[in-house]
């Protein structure tokens, strides 16, 4: 049973799982973990939303699967899914000075 509605699927030795991982750490999102080659319902989960692939990390936000992610594409998913469950104090990062020229040329 899920504790919490972001999971990260993941296998031991897979070096993007690591990262990933340490990313969603640091951010100090609370999430639950399943390793796909002890669970075989997460490794079917995996399979379900990645074309039949065992590709990790795959990330469930709520109802949204995200396959290969990083940290903050995971952020900005539980941003927009599940707010509620954000870091305390986390605040999503600045766009920089590039993004911003970007938005003020487009109108934004």
């Amino acid at each position: 049973m899920r504790e919490h509605p972001i999971t990260v699927y993941w296998r031991p030795g897979c070096g993007f799982c690591s990262s990933l991982l340490r990313g969603l750490e640091r951010s100090g999102l609370a999430f639950d973990r399943v390793d796909i080659w002890q669970d075989e319902d997460g490794a079917a989960f995996v399979r379900s939303v990645a074309r039949g692939n065992e590709t990790v990390p795959t990330v469930r936000v709520g109802d949204v699967a995200l396959v290969n992610p990083s940290a903050p594409d995971v952020l900005r998913t539980v941003s927009e899914q599940v707010p509620e469950h954000l870091p305390e104090g986390y605040e999503p990062p600045r766009p920089g000075a590039a993004a911003r020229a970007i938005t003020r040329l487009l109108g934004g």
